[in-house]
């Protein structure tokens, strides 16, 4: 059931022109053309922000998104495969401990940046083949706030989130704004740890397939109603999957295009067949696997991590406008502070964006090594040497 047809004529009608012209130049971007400018956006850890406030003499609710226009922002429904909230195992001022709808023991200690998995409830494969997820279609995942593992526990630390309709709706006037969904692997690593996943997929490829194929439907249908209750409001689409490490994948390609790569392709299709753009999330050394990505169709891919050896200048002269890049700037680059470094990191890659195709941001995310004057001097260069047709002096190539 789609939202108030009144509410959300009311909302199309409140979007902004400037809104319009980045949803025009994210477009162009991945269709391969040039547009006004090169877009930018990022991912920021609730501790950058906090950072980048207090460097910049900031207000407490400044939001780097609207702060600098930024060009497009993801959102986050709930996904966790059993609708409940969250029990609460341990809490004190310095750390809690909660079990989560994907069965997981997480602890949470609040002066460090991520969390982490102590527990799986699904501890065996046999559990596995007998665990039932909670309906796709169920209205709690997207009209009614509420605990889930992906939006509460990460950097932060967060109760009862928004209702996700309502987070759509009050963005949509302001940004390009992105559903997402995640793909099978990146369940498994929350239901089950990644040591078992990779271990039964080892032990027991076949039964676990069947597993794969199972979850990889319950997220298609996660994907199409997600897709149905932003009732026309969402503008992409990011699927959201580490299947890879540093140095390669966490499991043979052959048996990611055997059983998850299917899933990703059928996400794919089903976005793009609402007129959305996808962007595919992966971290890792992705290289064995970027021609399926580029097979499948997915626009861009995100976020290429400069530490696993992918460079967005050296990609771009192997597949030429059949890769769509989206991230790919050295984060170890920013943390140094060092503004000749960044420059020529920033406008080096910028070459890339030749042609289209090309989204300026980070190699993963803005976390709080970062100051909050290196991200400005970031968006000040952008700015100036992101504007179509590029010049970038010494560092073009």
């Amino acid at each position: 059931m789609g939202h108030d047809n009144t509410i959300i004529l009311l909302v199309i009608a409140m979007r902004k022109e400037n809104t319009l012209k980045k949803l025009e130049r994210m477009r162009k971007t991945l269709s391969h053309q040039e547009p006004d400018r090169v877009p930018i956006s990022d991912f920021f850890w609730g501790s950058f922000i906090e950072r980048w406030r207090k460097d910049l003499g900031l207000a407490d609710d400044a939001n780097p998104y609207f702060y600098y226009d930024l060009d497009w922002i993801v959102t986050v429904p709930n996904m966790d495969p059993l609708i409940r909230s969250f029990e609460t195992l341990k809490e004190s001022s310095e750390e809690v401990v909660v079990k989560t709808g994907f069965g997981a023991i997480m602890r949470k200690k609040f002066d460090a940046p991520m969390p982490e998995f102590i527990e799986f409830e699904t501890d065996t494969i046999d559990k596995l083949e007998a665990l039932r997820f909670d309906d796709p279609h169920d209205r709690r995942r997207y009209y009614e706030a509420g605990d889930n593992q992906i939006a509460g526990v990460g950097d932060g630390f967060e109760r009862n989130s928004p209702a996700w309709t309502e987070t759509v709706i009050s963005l949509h006037p302001d940004f390009p704004v992105f559903g997402s969904i995640i793909e099978c692997n990146e369940c498994l690593t929350r239901l089950i740890g990644p040591e078992n996943n990779m271990l039964w997929i080892g032990m027991y490829p076949e039964r676990m397939g069947k597993i794969i194929n199972r979850i990889g439907q319950f997220y298609l249908d996660c994907t199409k109603a997600q897709i149905d209750a932003a009732d026309g409001l969402l503008d992409g689409f990011v699927i959201w999957g580490d299947v890879a490490y540093k140095k390669d994948m966490f499991f043979s390609p052959d048996y990611w295009r055997m059983y998850f790569k299917p899933w990703v392709k059928a996400m794919t299709e089903y976005a793009h067949s609402k007129g959305l753009m996808v962007i595919y999330h992966g971290c890792g050394n992705i290289n064995r696997i970027l021609d399926d990505y580029i097979e499948i169709g997915i626009d861009a891919i995100n976020p290429l991590e400069a530490k696993a050896d992918l460079d967005a200048v050296d990609l771009r002269r192997k597949y030429g406008h059949k890769l769509g890049i989206c991230g790919n700037s050295n984060i170890q680059i920013w943390e140094t502070g060092d503004e000749m470094k960044i420059r020529k990191e920033v406008l080096r890659k910028l070459n890339a964006a030749k042609g289209g195709g090309y989204i300026f941001q980070s190699d993963h995310s803005v976390a709080g090594n970062v100051s909050g004057h290196t991200y400005d001097y970031i968006v000040k260069l952008l700015r100036k040497y992101g504007q179509y047709p590029l010049n970038l002096g010494e560092y073009e190539l």
